[in-house]
């Protein structure tokens, strides 16, 4: 064996032992350790990165053809797709960490490898509504959550309020149930500048009904509930935004030039920059907008 492959082998075990020790010592933010199989099936020469258990290689899995895409870009250890890890992302940049803080996803996609995982970082919950497409470990209605008032400290919600017949009673529950200094994670396909319900029936993949197609103006409603909102975006959307571009598309499921002729570079918070999202993969940008929705103390 040549000594430079000698070298990466040694630096591979390195890794392999550190997170074993990182998930045994329970210091720092667990949100951030590598899972030690994640470090073991990893290549450290790789420019591919999954912020959520740390995979390092050098591309992500096709999903139906597609890596830039939200739902693409497949981590071969977690199996999250680019969205997850957008979502996961924001999470951790947004908040300091509390290992006893009470955080809640709805409809997660991944299995029940992470969400063993999740439960060793945070007091997690899942929860889903009929569990048609999803399991979680309670069902639970947006609409009228079975919990109590200022019981949660944060909400991750991937692409689920759009399958909600009645918006304003969701965000009206999910301030309730929020303590005061919490966070929603808020995150949503926006397909175009202006809220609207379909023209026709539409389904997402896992075949539920699309009540509402959401544009910029979800803020807004988000703030008339109580909240404080930030639009999270990555830097190349709010680039594109300030300079008045637009992004080239073929998919019939976004109206790009709608979406961004409605974009308002002034209102994004940047939380990735162009190197992080090539990394983690949050391309194309205008598919990567979550909403921080944030209870007054």
């Amino acid at each position: 064996m040549r000594l430079a492959d000698q070298i990466l082998t040694g630096v591979h075990k390195a890794h392999v032992r550190l997170a074993e020790r990182q998930w045994r010592s329970g210091r720092g933010d667990a949100r951030t350790w590598t899972w030690p199989q994640a470090a073991l099936d990893s290549k450290l020469t790789g420019t591919k990165q999954c912020n959520i258990c740390g995979w390092r290689g050098t591309a992500f899995v096709e999903v139906h053809g597609m890596t830039e895409h939200s739902e693409g870009a497949l981590c071969p250890v977690c199996g999250s797709i680019s969205r997850d890890r957008f979502l996961y992302w924001c999470w951790v940049r947004r908040t300091g960490y509390d290992r006893g803080a009470r955080v809640l996803e709805t409809s997660p996609r991944l299995n029940e490898v992470y969400r063993d995982r999740m439960g060793q970082r945070v007091d997690y919950v899942s929860s889903d509504y009929d569990e048609s497409a999803h399991r979680g470990a309670i069902r639970l209605d947006l609409q009228n959550m079975d919990l109590p008032d200022n019981s949660v400290d944060v909400v991750l919600t991937p692409h689920v309020l759009e399958h909600v017949p009645d918006t304003h009673k969701a965000l009206s529950e999910l301030y309730r149930v929020l303590k005061p200094g919490g966070h929603v994670f808020l995150q949503i396909p926006l397909p175009q500048a202006k809220t609207a319900p379909p023209t026709e029936p539409e389904y997402h993949g896992d075949m539920t009904l699309v009540y509402f197609r959401f544009g910029w103006d979800l803020a807004d409603t988000i703030r008339d509930h109580g909240f404080a909102c930030d639009v999270l975006v990555t830097s190349e959307l709010r680039d594109a935004a300030a300079a008045g571009r637009s992004f080239s598309y073929g998919g019939a499921d976004c109206d790009v030039a709608d979406l961004m002729a409605g974009a308002d570079a002034g209102s994004m918070t940047v939380v990735a920059d162009e190197k992080q999202a090539a990394r983690h993969s949050f391309r194309p940008a205008f598919q990567f907008v979550t909403f921080d929705c944030h209870k007054p103390r």
